[in-house]
């Protein structure tokens, strides 16, 4: 019996270490790689600086807007950088490439889980777009001394940490959707970078949803994407009451279930009709 039990740990850490060195792997992909990640990383500062001095243009000091002061706005914005670093990277996006060019069956035919392969992936890359964002906005407070807002309150910093790994977990499944259109279309790539787009405006990375007009506020409430920027950056400000908070997490664990069993399906479809074209 203590035999039996030890090959299950052994097996258990053996699993956990196989996922662990595809993480470390993605880091060493990236380096190999470096120009395109630093023209990545320049564009995602450009996009910083733009909105923080379009805001503090519009937000003076001892000024508010739409329940905004320039405090909590430039919160609001620089908050966007480190959470989308955390969120809306990922690497899944080569699951459509993987299915075009047949590569999928080395998958398939290996003792891995496919899903957890590549959530392993964005895991590395996550890390790796974290670091560099924390450097990034160091270096601009050090340079700009924004007037920015600390949240103190462990059980709001709680909350928002479940809110940002409910909104992660979504964000991978919605890119996993997304490579799986590989299984009917070579075309993979303009539905993700419209996708990509899109998403930044819905998500509340470009400003706070709440300032749009109530019914347009309202409908953007029972779409997913508000639940990977806006929601959890809300609960960091303190600004939403206990009520919406739960409220809100649920919505989002609603929208994780929804999609995962969605992906589960359109994944099962996809396998049937896969060829292996290309090998």
């Amino acid at each position: 019996m203590p035999t039996s039990k030890k090959l299950l740990e052994k097996s258990s850490n053996l699993k956990m270490n196989k996922y662990f060195q595809v993480a470390k792997n993605t880091w060493d992909e990236t380096v190999s790689y470096r120009l395109n990640f630093v023209m990545w990383r320049i564009r995602v500062v450009l996009q910083i600086i733009t909105l923080y001095f379009l805001w503090l243009s519009i937000l003076p000091k001892d000024t508010t807007f739409l329940g905004y002061n320039q405090s909590l706005m430039l919160t609001y914005i620089l908050g966007t950088s480190l959470l989308a670093a955390f969120v809306l990277s990922s690497r899944s996006y080569s699951v459509g490439d993987e299915i075009n060019q047949g590569n999928l069956s080395n998958f398939l035919i290996k003792p891995i889980n496919y899903f957890l392969y590549h959530f392993a992936r964005d895991v590395g890359d996550k890390s790796m777009n974290i670091v560099f964002s924390i450097f990034e906005l160091t270096i601009l407070f050090l340079l700009l001394r924004p007037p920015i807002f600390i949240q103190t309150d462990p059980f709001f910093l709680f909350l928002f940490l479940i809110s940002a790994i409910l909104a992660l977990l979504l964000y991978f499944f919605f890119n996993f959707l997304l490579g799986l259109v590989g299984f009917w279309s070579p075309e993979v790539w303009a539905p993700r970078f419209i996708f990509f787009i899109v998403i930044t405006f819905f998500a509340g990375g470009l400003f706070p949803l709440d300032i749009l007009p109530k019914s347009v506020f309202t409908v953007f409430q029972l779409l997913p994407f508000p639940y990977l920027l806006y929601f959890p950056l809300k609960i960091y400000l303190g600004q939403l009451p206990l009520f919406e908070i739960f409220k809100g997490l649920t919505v989002s664990f609603i929208w994780l279930i929804l999609m995962y069993l969605l992906v589960k399906f359109i994944w099962n479809v996809g396998l049937k009709l896969y060829t292996a074209q290309g090998r």
